[in-house]
């Protein structure tokens, strides 16, 4: 028996609505491999961030210098930390006469010998100890936390900076070049 054209437009039809579409997984994975790549390349172990705690705001610079994984003594507006503890008040060093801050030099002297021994470019150069100071400690505090830091044979002092991008305007006058 013959169909009618109707009848073939419907089989057509009906076919249509029946067929089920395949996934083809070769652009996905292609994608992914992609991607993969990508991250593997961009992503560096160079980088280290030091933990700060949301009372200091460290100065910026321009500096390209990595810092390095060591000791880190944190100096906000009220105390002083070590290792997350605290070692005094800002007033009570700033009201001693001495040079240094006695609690620092002990604390830094006790971790210095839990620490391995010190390698020859260590024993000339000191012990390494990053400073994250706040950007408005005075000069004064920031003296005896370093000369604390020296009696105690930490004499590779770094200070923690966040970095900025140097720019390359012309400060302080007019810029000649149009």
């Amino acid at each position: 028996m013959k169909k009618s054209h109707r009848a073939k437009r419907m089989n057509r039809h009906h076919g249509r609505l029946n067929f089920v579409p395949k996934l083809n997984l070769v652009p996905l994975i292609d994608c992914f491999v992609l991607l993969i790549f990508f991250l593997l390349i961009n992503y560096s172990t160079d980088v280290e961030i030091l933990q700060t705690d949301k009372t200091v705001k460290l100065p910026t610079s321009i500096s390209e210098t990595l810092p390095k994984e060591n000791l880190v003594v944190v100096v906000n507006a009220s105390e002083i930390l070590v290792l997350g503890r605290s070692l005094g008040n800002i007033n009570d060093m700033m009201a001693a006469t001495s040079d240094t801050f006695e609690p620092l030099i002990t604390e830094l002297k006790y971790l210095a010998s839990k620490a391995p021994a010190l390698t020859e470019k260590e024993q000339a150069e000191g012990r390494a100890i990053t400073v994250l100071g706040d950007r408005a400690i005075p000069y004064e505090q920031l003296k005896k936390i370093m000369a604390s830091c020296v009696a105690a044979g930490y004499r590779n002092i770094s200070l923690a900076v966040m970095h900025k991008e140097a720019s390359n305007s012309v400060t302080g006058g007019q810029d000649d070049r149009r």
